[in-house]
């Protein structure tokens, strides 16, 4: 409001200092148009044309995913004896969660370790026959064969006794757990989900036609619909090289740190991948830019009088438009007033500060 009567107050100053000067032009000893005094010029508001960095970005939405996530199975059946997690607990790898029965298993590898010690026994004994000459080459052969085979059968007994306990294979965070103390598991039985929490995944599907703008290393920023006013930062680390249908869409995985464990697996994202980055891009206001038949153009002020340029334009971003040409940085473009203008009118214009809004806080990185 203050802006528009600062306007209409400044025309009617020229419109009132106009007419005086038809009046004093038409009075004795007037000279017409051809009287002295140059005129004011129309009042106008410009802006500065300033040097940004610009970024090509393509719009998506997706969703956060766990880099690594399963479900747990038993490798030997049995009974649950033990659940050593809870529910959202943290762990890291190695970790023991489960403990199944493992009493006939420990039996076995008792009676497995007797048999083994009796082969090396023999074998021991046919070797020193053998350096009396007393045993064959073909004994000897058997001997060791057995002494083997039975040290294979008891390093197979322990592997099946460690793993009666069930332990984290990557850091990660427990989630829920499907088993209860005395059930009965085989090695088809979910136990447990578990996830990783750091890093996470932003995971969306960006259109066919950007496909040649796609590759590892490139800059996401994101924003969650769980978590206004925060904006998050990773770095594409997947392509999907296949094209999905129907929607020909190809897939996109960013990898995205979560030391403050905001971001959880399933929430909604609309993300932004920058393609290419200006430093030195110039941007005027977006209300400066007149379009016209199909182009656009622009209100330079130059030395009091406005001149009209066709402009090219690149990125938009909200208030604000790339000029790829047409327009030097420094140079004043019109911003109020541009409905009165004509090419080489005299204006006199009130430069405004058209600052960007401040950019939200920027989580993890």
């Amino acid at each position: 409001m203050v802006r528009g009567a600062w306007y209409m107050a400044a025309v009617a100053v020229l419109v009132v200092s106009g007419a005086c000067k038809k009046s004093r032009a038409g009075g004795p000893g007037g000279g017409g148009m051809g009287g002295g005094g140059g005129g004011m010029g129309l009042p106008v508001e410009a802006a500065v044309a300033r040097v940004e960095t610009v970024r090509d970005e393509i719009a998506a939405t997706g969703q956060i995913e766990a880099v690594q996530s399963i479900d747990l199975h038993p490798e030997v059946e049995g009974r649950i004896t033990d659940i050593l997690i809870r529910e959202g607990q943290e762990v890291e790898k190695g970790t023991p969660l489960f403990k199944v029965d493992d009493a006939q298993l420990r039996a076995q590898a008792a009676q497995l370790e007797a048999q083994r010690d009796l082969a090396q026994q023999d074998l021991a004994r046919v070797k020193q026959l053998e350096q009396q000459n007393a045993s064959s080459a073909a004994d000897l052969e058997r001997a060791d064969a057995t002494a083997r085979s039975a040290q294979a059968q008891y390093d197979q007994a322990r592997i099946k006794l460690e793993r009666t306990s069930v332990r984290a294979p990557f850091a990660g965070v427990v989630g829920q757990r499907y088993v209860s103390l005395g059930d009965y598991v085989t090695t088809s039985t979910r136990l447990v989900s578990l996830q990783t929490v750091n890093p996470q995944r932003a995971s969306f599907q960006v259109p066919e036609r950007f496909a040649r703008q796609l590759r590892p290393g490139q800059e996401v920023t994101f924003s969650v619909a769980a978590i206004p006013g925060r904006d998050f930062t990773g770095e594409v680390d997947f392509v999907d090289p296949v094209v999905q249908l129907p929607g020909r869409t190809i897939l996109v995985k960013a990898r995205v740190p979560n030391a403050q464990r905001l971001l959880q697996p399933g929430m909604f994202i609309e993300a932004h991948l920058v393609t290419a980055v200006r430093p030195k891009a110039i941007v005027i206001p977006e209300d400066a830019v007149v379009p016209l038949q199909g182009a656009n153009f622009v209100w330079v002020v130059s030395e009091g009088k406005v001149q009209r340029r066709p402009v090219s334009l690149g990125v938009r971003t909200p208030g604000f438009v790339e000029v790829t040409t047409g327009v030097s940085p420094d140079e004043q473009v019109v911003v109020g007033g541009l409905e009165l203008l004509a090419p080489g009118m005299p204006v006199m214009a009130r430069v405004v500060d058209r600052s960007r809004p401040a950019p939200p806080t920027t989580g993890d990185r």
